[in-house]
């Protein structure tokens, strides 16, 4: 890396950079302000979770949408309620796809600025579509039309993140991390909270410090062209959050895919060349993490990538045989906890990939074809 382009990663000299290094910090900001709202939170949502036929909507565009995809399967297995993660962009353009007349439904929005026109669109459609409907607004801007409306609906409830979290990079990083930390506070409090997750974010911050200036890639300094990120169950969507950070701070030039362990066999592991880096993140589930392992013995017996790479959590002969990053130590993560320490290492690298492009991580796309906040998108009124 060219000095200038170090230059570029010392310090808080991008928003960017400066929102990387903030996330644990925030995290239990966030948390400590769930902990204090806790008896409004029961107030609106108790009354909710004791209907049995409520369908629990976890909605976003883009990043936003990939905290659903992340914290889905977990919520589900650990609360007993039926909650779905779909996104605002597909809630939009088929609604009655996803909302029912006669279902109870709570639609719980994620969103950084609260501005995007699905987001602020999809509400409005389950208010319009569905008789016994409820909003939780979790967003880092309050003075984005998401929070204004629902701070003033007698259906709804907001919940503002920290105003550091509010990103001013382009890429979502210490917004996405956030809003998933605090909606796993809201359903799993006796799980997630401020004193349990300070060791989620006491991983994060040395996974952060073992990186310095963040002038260092992460998964090694070579000329990758391709990037393939993989995990089972909800760290498949840490997967695919993984890839659109490469994407958007590299404006494209690095290509980027995401898939699930045992999926990837079947087609998208054509896509794997003499320029491609494969990281796998391996499961802390014993039964989970049997086939990630399998398939990244696999990759490695092929020898066709110019790397693979896992990231573990404790040591084992199968991750041991190649190149490897073990989390720092701390006591046993379950994947839900583990999802932000991969995710450390996800921004970072895309950030180092991003300057190493020559590109302006704070605003990637120098054509202004693609934005912070959507543009240009036209909301059609609902006339089924």
């Amino acid at each position: 890396m060219s000095e200038t382009q170090s230059a570029c990663l010392s310090g808080t000299s991008t928003w960017t950079e400066k929102e990387i290094r903030q996330q644990p910090e925030s995290w239990i900001r966030s948390l400590k302000n769930i902990g204090n709202q806790r008896s409004s939170i029961n107030a609106f949502l108790d009354p909710l979770l004791q209907n049995t036929s409520l369908k629990i909507i976890l909605t976003g565009a883009g990043t936003s949408a990939f905290i659903g995809d992340i914290i889905t399967p977990w919520l589900s297995r650990h609360t007993g309620k039926n909650f779905v993660a779909v996104p605002t962009t597909d809630l939009v353009t088929n609604p009655t796809d996803y909302l029912s007349e006669e279902e109870p439904t709570l639609l719980v929005s994620f969103a950084r600025s609260g501005n995007s026109p699905e987001s602020v669109a999809a509400v409005d459609l389950v208010n319009q579509l569905v008789k016994d409907c409820y909003h939780l607004v979790i967003t880092c801007n309050e003075a984005g039309s998401l929070y204004q409306n629902a701070a003033t609906s007698g259906n709804s409830l907001a919940l503002l993140m920290p105003p550091e979290t509010h990103d001013r990079g382009f890429a979502m990083t210490s917004s996405i991390t956030t809003m998933m930390a605090s909606c796993l506070a809201v359903f799993a409090p006796n799980v997630i909270n401020s004193t349990t997750f300070q060791d989620v974010a006491d991983r994060c911050e040395e996974i952060i410090a073992s990186q310095g200036d963040l002038s260092e890639s992460v998964f090694g300094d070579l000329p990758f062209r391709r990037v393939v990120y993989l995990g089972s169950g909800g760290l498949q969507g840490v997967a695919r959050e993984s890839a659109l950070k490469v994407l958007e701070l590299t404006a494209g030039k690095l290509a980027a895919f995401y898939d699930s362990p045992t999926g990837f066999r079947h087609g998208p592991k054509s896509l794997v060349n003499n320029e491609t880096l494969v990281v796998v993140m391996v499961s802390s589930h014993p039964y989970t993490r049997q086939y990630d392992l399998d398939l990244l013995a696999e990759l490695r017996r092929d020898q066709q990538a110019l790397r693979v790479v896992a990231i573990c959590s404790s040591p084992c002969p199968e991750v041991e045989s190649g190149p490897h990053i073990w989390l720092p130590p701390s006591r046993e993560f379950i994947d839900i906890e583990q999802a932000f320490c991969f995710l450390m290492y996800a921004q970072i690298f895309a950030l180092t990939e991003s300057v190493k492009a020559g590109i302006t991580p704070d605003t990637p796309s120098a054509s202004g074809t693609v934005n912070r906040v959507v543009k240009g998108v036209v909301i059609h009124p609902w006339k089924g």
